[in-house]
């Protein structure tokens, strides 16, 4: 059941997807535990979609940004239909988590959100990378560029192996070249990165004005 389901999720676009149960969520935060969001959940199917290596080669305001923001519709298409086949076919439930928003969380005076789910700790616990300085996943084929999404289900799904790091041991060009100080190499400060980073052109279209984190990382497409 568990390769065949990695491979469905595979076959409707995805580039990587690993499982973790449920145990290995014990230190998430009160409010952001799976199963606080469904109480039954047993197992979670994570999987991601990785940006193409060139949108690291342009100015990211118009282009970076613009494809950036549409792999989350991809990722949420992917989760959808990946969780009705889950049903149909290994009589289990599925509950497709959204990739980025909606969520309530915020903390208007830290300019702080926080997602239904955390994507990128989920995505550690399902073996698919570990957290880089820049506090983005890092994975061994797809460096920093992976999208992720996830399925809670009540099906019971063997966890993946834990992923090794390889994000560079004593590297620092994320923290030393973060325009506005906000890395620390274990956390962001959202409020010094969200004013820096989003924008808007003339005409009211969303642009990101700075993805230096991403794109100075020597792992940035893997190993």
């Amino acid at each position: 059941m568990k390769e065949k389901i990695r491979n469905m999720v595979l076959s409707l676009g995805a580039d990587v997807c690993g499982f973790a149960g449920i145990e290995r969520f014990e230190d998430a935060p009160e409010g952001f535990h799976p199963a606080d969001i469904y109480k039954d959940c047993k197992s979670l199917i994570v999987f991601g979609l990785s940006l193409p290596k060139g949108l690291t080669y342009v100015e990211p305001r118009l282009i970076y940004g613009y494809f950036n923001e549409l792999a989350c519709p991809e990722i949420d298409r992917i989760a959808f239909k990946a969780a009705k086949l889950v049903e149909s076919n290994d009589n289990g439930i599925a509950v497709p988590i959204p990739c980025d928003s909606p969520y309530e969380y915020w903390d208007e005076e830290k300019s702080e959100g926080r997602g239904l789910l955390s994507m990128k700790h989920a995505a550690v616990r399902a073996g698919l990378g570990t957290l880089g300085k820049n506090t983005l996943l890092l994975n061994r084929n797809f460096g920093n560029l992976l999208t992720i999404g996830v399925i809670l289900t009540n099906l019971e799904i063997e966890s993946d192996d834990l992923a090794d790091s390889i994000c560079l041991e004593g590297c620092q060009l994320c923290i030393r070249s973060c325009p506005v100080n906000a890395l620390d190499g274990i956390s962001a400060i959202q409020k010094n990165c969200r004013s820096n980073t989003y924008g808007k052109t003339k005409r009211g279209f969303d642009t990101v004005d700075c993805n230096t984190c991403r794109t100075i990382c020597p792992r940035r497409f893997g190993i």
